[in-house]
């Protein structure tokens, strides 16, 4: 490493991304994946007593020393956080209560957003649909990072700083790139998460409120979980634009790692992706795969051919539809 200059610009393409044209194939071959494709109740209950979690942690906490407030907030809260984001992106496929049911979903979005401490749910799921639609999409998908962060942080040390502000840059993203009014449920989410904030720090003081936000924060920058944020999507193969992660952290991330199965089958809830790989697993398995996220944080930092302009960028052609 080291001896090859960092890419200047995006991996821009011109054709459709691979996603549906490989979805199509598999279910002419394998239609029974299509059974697959129902809501998991599992998650409900899953969602629910992480909540429950997070309220007992939030008494737990409040009259600890600092320095152990810091440490449960890094060791436990951060990892429950940023599983929840996770939930989020589950119940944003409506895999909770199914497509037929969909502002049943949003409400439970809503709760599950509730110690997070920021209202993310229904902005999350105005621009995901987006990203899955208009995968690297032009100024329409938001997880593709700006010229400004491709441009600057291209050392070892910027790479680093700009892994730690993971959630800064999701959050400044989507009014860089792709604006949107703002909804009447996004300033629901608004209200009774700010809402909920305020009972928190009435009932269980300041240090409960710290647990609860800096645990989000750190759970979304420089953490084990956050490797999916690069492993995904960032080509570390060219030709390559996603990638399957297999690894033990699945089990805490309701199956992101699972990422060619779930952007090629986005109605399928995590629970069930694994199934989709065992019955399709050829066209699965032979495709680039990573196994631990630690490593790829790791060598996404310390490789100097890849910064955040390691990404396919699309010219979108055509009418595009968004939330």
């Amino acid at each position: 490493m080291g001896n090859t200059v960092a890419r200047e610009d995006f991996e821009w393409v011109y054709t459709d991304q691979p996603h549906a044209d490989r979805r199509k194939e598999i279910l002419a071959k394998y239609p029974e994946i299509k059974r697959l494709m129902k809501p998991d109740s599992n998650l409900i209950w899953i969602v629910s007593l992480m909540v429950l979690t997070q309220f007992i942690a939030f008494y737990l906490v409040k009259d600890l020393e600092w320095k152990w407030l810091m440490f449960w907030t890094y060791v436990v809260g951060s990892c429950i956080s940023h599983s929840m984001t996770l939930a989020i992106h589950e119940i944003s496929h409506n895999c909770a209560f199914g497509n037929s049911k969909a502002m049943w979903n949003r409400c439970f979005g809503m709760f599950a957003n509730l110690p997070l401490g920021l209202p993310y749910s229904i902005s999350f799921k105005r621009y995901h649909m987006d990203h899955h639609r208009y995968l690297g999409g032009d100024g329409i998908d938001v997880d593709i990072p700006t010229d400004f962060e491709g441009w600057f942080f291209c050392t070892s040390l910027r790479k680093l700083v700009w892994i730690i502000l993971q959630p800064l840059f999701y959050t400044i993203r989507p009014i860089c790139i792709n604006p949107k009014p703002v909804s009447r449920l996004e300033l629901i989410n608004l209200v009774i998460q700010f809402s909920f904030d305020a009972i928190v720090y009435y009932y269980f003081g300041i240090k409960s409120v710290v647990y609860m936000l800096v645990g989000s924060i750190l759970g979304l920058g420089l953490h084990p979980i956050s490797g999916h944020f690069i492993a995904e999507h960032y080509m570390f193969l060219k030709g390559h634009e996603t990638y399957s992660y297999y690894g033990p952290l699945n089990y805490l991330t309701f199956n992101v790692g699972y990422h060619n199965e779930h952007h090629d089958f986005p109605s399928v809830p995590g629970r069930n992706l694994p199934l989709v790989r065992k019955i399709a697993s050829e066209y699965y398995d032979p495709l680039p795969q990573y196994t631990s996220w630690v490593k790829v944080l790791y060598d996404f930092i310390m490789d100097d051919t890849l910064s955040p302009y390691s990404r396919v960028k699309r010219e979108l052609k055509g009418e595009v539809k968004q939330d």
